[in-house]
């Protein structure tokens, strides 16, 4: 998957990373490669949360499979 990221320099000079698609997926670094590679960690947390919130939220009698993308 492919998400546009949006970088941003934060008063104390880190660079923020904000993932628009993505409500409160944000992350930082020292410089714009490390705020690029932590928000790749982040979007992965997010995902992860977002799903077994939707685990939760399923019926026992529906049928479940993993999907990879």
């Amino acid at each position: 998957m492919m998400f546009h990221v949006s970088l941003e320099e934060a008063e104390d000079g880190w660079i923020v990373a904000e993932v628009p698609a993505l409500p409160g997926c944000v992350s930082q670094g020292k410089n714009e490669e490390e705020a690029l590679e932590n928000v790749k960690e982040a979007i992965t947390a997010w995902m992860w949360a977002e799903d077994q919130k939707a685990m939760k939220a399923m019926k026992p009698q529906q049928t479940q499979f993993v999907v990879a993308v």
